[in-house]
Formats: C-alpha cells, structure tokens, sequence
C-alpha cells in the first residue's frame, strides 16, 4: 500500500510507533485528500517512510 500524506515523515512515525506498541487494532493515518485511512496494525510488515518530495520546477523553451 502507498500513502501520500501531508503529515511529516515524523508524525507517520509516530502514528505508527503509537499504534504498535500501545496494542490498538488500527493506526489511523491522513492521506494528502484529507481522507482517513485506517490500516490494520497486524497487517504491518514494515513501513517505509519517505522524505518529502521537493516541489519540481520544469523549464521550456518556445521556437
């Protein structure tokens, strides 16, 4: 599964750390449409966290 979220790599961290080692069923995570994603904590294998991507600036040119 991939999420694209607004929350920073530190608070998925943290969503997910607290989820885990406090038991609960669910982490409950904030896609970047606002949508709720609920994501079984038994399920997780493994997370990977990416860093923010930076904004991308393109340049063209006219003939």
């Amino acid at each position: 599964m991939t999420l694209e979220s607004t929350q920073t790599p530190d608070q998925v961290r943290a969503a997910i750390a607290e989820a885990v080692s406090s038991g609960a069923p669910i982490v409950e995570l904030v896609d970047e449409k606002g949508a709720t994603v609920l994501v079984p904590t038994a399920a997780l294998g493994y997370v990977e966290i990416g860093s923010p991507e930076k904004s991308r600036v393109g340049f063209g040119t006219t003939h």
